[in-house]
């Protein structure tokens, strides 16, 4: 409760927080949070770790009708990372991030849920993977990470990247007309 109080504020006055604030938004007294973290800093360190949790954009991922049509689809999921990319990144600039904490989370913890992403967004492509000229896994990637860097305001120059265009690209690509094929001599 104390965490996830501490994060909304956070999102809204970096560190700067108050412990008086923390306990106004959990409704407890300002003691109880000392009783349960050390200090103030200990505190917003545990709700910036929280933020780096994947939790609801799982369970979001999972909802995706697979009967959509493909690309719908894939708008869906990438609209469901770029709000959890764009809500960690404004999060990141509010407490004056520049990469991600240091983890108390192991390495193989953070593979897994890479390898667990991968694996639902292959599942968000479904049967249409056959339909694909590259293996599922490899459109995934693609598209996670221009969703990555067009959800991040500095990495895309301030032109952030709308869902709908980081799938068209990686669908179908941005040329008019499809490449001449090559001629044999």
């Amino acid at each position: 409760m104390l965490v996830d109080a501490t994060l909304r504020l956070l999102r809204e006055h970096g560190r700067q927080v108050t412990s008086r604030q923390i306990a106004e938004e959990a409704r407890v007294a300002e003691g109880t949070i000392f009783r349960v973290f050390a200090t103030k800093d200990e505190l917003v360190d545990a709700a910036i770790a929280r933020a780096f949790v994947p939790g609801a954009m799982v369970e979001r991922l999972a909802e995706i009708d697979p009967a959509l049509p493909l690309e719908e689809r894939l708008v869906r999921a990438a609209s469901v990372l770029q709000q959890r990319y764009r809500a960690t990144f404004d999060l990141m600039a509010k407490v004056g991030l520049v990469k991600p904490p240091p983890s108390t989370r192991h390495a193989h913890d953070r593979e897994e849920h890479l390898a667990q992403l991968t694996r639902m967004l292959v599942e968000v492509v479904g049967a249409d993977a056959d339909r694909l000229s590259v293996p599922a896994e490899d459109l995934v990637h693609r598209l996670r990470m221009l969703v990555f860097v067009g959800s991040h305001p500095h990495l895309s120059d301030g032109r952030l990247v709308t869902a709908e265009d980081a799938v068209h690209t990686v669908l179908y690509g941005l040329l008019r007309t499809p490449a001449p094929e090559s001629q044999e001599s």
